[in-house]
């Protein structure tokens, strides 16, 4: 016998796990599989799906409401060859509804309402009276009133044969049952599903999408592929690869995101500008993106917090890109990583960073400058080259010229400490009389 929990909110991927139990559950030879059940609703894709792989089971399926079975919780319930119910429980209140709890539209009302009159037909109860837990506009003489919904209480739903019986716990669940000395299996979230619940999180996806494209924008500002492209495709498969597996996402999706993303790189790598494949590549990415959170029938509520993921992403992905695009290119940790200046085509292309901010500064020769070597200026390190005499490790230089990558220094006080060649320069100069010493005097 496998129990197998129905708790929290009713989510796409909830669904994998439930399938999954089911399966392991008839491939086991298992005498029953349990549904314990606490939820107060959720997604209706998600719940259908569930349905499903409840119908199609190889073994019995039986359902416990544990404390609550509301909106699509009821619908699982419902589902199910046998329901019992905990005393205190509820079931029922199955509308569904959009933002701010706000009645779904007619069309939706009605599917749910047909959903729950054919299980009210399978277990053989009044179909009315599942009716009325959907569309609070149904009656039920006696039991429910127009503009009322209907939700049940323990009691209620075993005297309408909505429930097969009151039990107190799981050990007279089990007797009930008649499957007392049974071994029981817990199954529980394996690895693989926890990482697809937390991907599939609506609080985690801005960040995926914020890291994946902006790994991908700092990726195109590099000259190799590295960390950063890596990071974003990472997170974007993680993004689009959890969806994929609740079915949230679908091939069309897919081919949807890969035409965006070539149009994109067409509008980038070869046509100069920004125009119509650009525009077009944008649109088709965020309509990918948009589909990927949405399920086969999105309510209005699913569709705004779709769009709040989006926007949020764009957001986040607009005040970093400022960020790096703007502000790391002059940063000189990053320098040479990110360009910083555009040329002309006339003008030809800049082989280094500007650097004039170099000249005339002052700086300290960290090894011998003879002529090239590293001097430090304000704790950074630079390449340079000395004009003239060499320089010893030590000295203070002055910065001449930043010509592109070459950086021209001189000693900075040349009177004191000196080379080689100009000591003895100095020295001749030294040896040699002036002109007033060496002309006679006039008698």
């Amino acid at each position: 016998m496998y129990r197998v929990p129905v708790t929290g909110t009713v989510e796409m991927g909830l669904a994998p796990f439930v399938s999954r139990a089911l399966e392991e559950a008839a491939a086991a030879g298992a005498s029953a599989v349990i549904l314990d059940i606490d939820t107060p609703g959720g997604r209706i894709d998600a719940a259908w799906e569930i349905i499903d792989a409840v119908r199609d089971a190889r073994v019995p399926v039986h359902a416990y409401v544990n404390r609550r079975a509301l909106s699509a919780g009821a619908m699982i319930a419902l589902s199910a060859d046998r329901l019992y119910m905990r005393p205190g429980s509820t079931i029922g209140a199955a509308t569904p509804v959009v933002g701010a709890g706000k009645r779904a539209s007619e069309k939706m009302v009605s599917a749910m309402r047909s959903e729950f009159r054919a299980l009210a037909e399978e277990r053989g109860f009044d179909p009315a009276i599942a009716e009325a837990m959907v569309d609070e506009n149904v009656a039920v003489e006696g039991i429910s009133e127009v503009g009322r919904l209907l939700t049940l209480t323990t009691r209620e739903a075993v005297e309408l044969g909505v429930a097969t019986a009151a039990v107190d716990d799981w050990p007279a669940l089990v007797t009930s049952l008649g499957l007392a000395g049974v071994p029981v299996r817990e199954v529980s979230l394996n690895w693989a599903e926890r990482i697809v619940r937390l991907l599939t999180n609506p609080m985690l996806a801005p960040l995926l999408l914020s890291l994946g494209f902006m790994g991908l924008i700092i990726e195109i500002r590099t000259p190799t592929f590295g960390l950063a492209g890596a990071v974003g495709l990472i997170c974007l498969s993680a993004f689009f690869g959890a969806r994929f597996v609740v079915h949230l996402a679908g091939m069309e999706e897919v081919i949807l995101l890969g035409v965006g993303a070539g149009l994109i790189a067409l509008e980038v790598f070869v046509i100069p500008g920004f125009g119509v494949a650009g525009l077009a590549g944008g649109v088709s990415v965020l309509t990918a993106l948009m589909l990927s959170m949405l399920g086969s029938y999105p309510t209005v509520s699913e569709v705004i917090s779709a769009l709040g993921i989006i926007a949020v992403s764009i957001l986040l992905i607009g005040v970093v890109a400022f960020a790096v695009l703007r502000h790391l290119p002059f940063s000189r940790a990053m320098s040479g990583v990110l360009l910083n200046r555009a040329t002309t085509q006339e003008a030809g292309y800049l082989s280094a960073p500007d650097r004039s901010d170099l000249e005339g500064r002052v700086g300290k020769a960290l090894t011998d400058l003879r002529p090239s070597g590293t001097v430090s200026i304000d704790d950074e390190r630079i390449d340079v080259v000395t004009e003239g005499p060499w320089v010893e490790k030590g000295e203070e230089v002055i910065v001449l010229r930043a010509e592109s990558y070459r950086h021209v220094v001189r000693r900075a006080e040349p009177a004191q400490g000196s080379g080689p060649g100009e000591r003895q320069s100095e020295s001749a100069q030294e040896s040699e009389p002036s002109e007033e010493q060496s002309e006679p005097e006039a008698t």
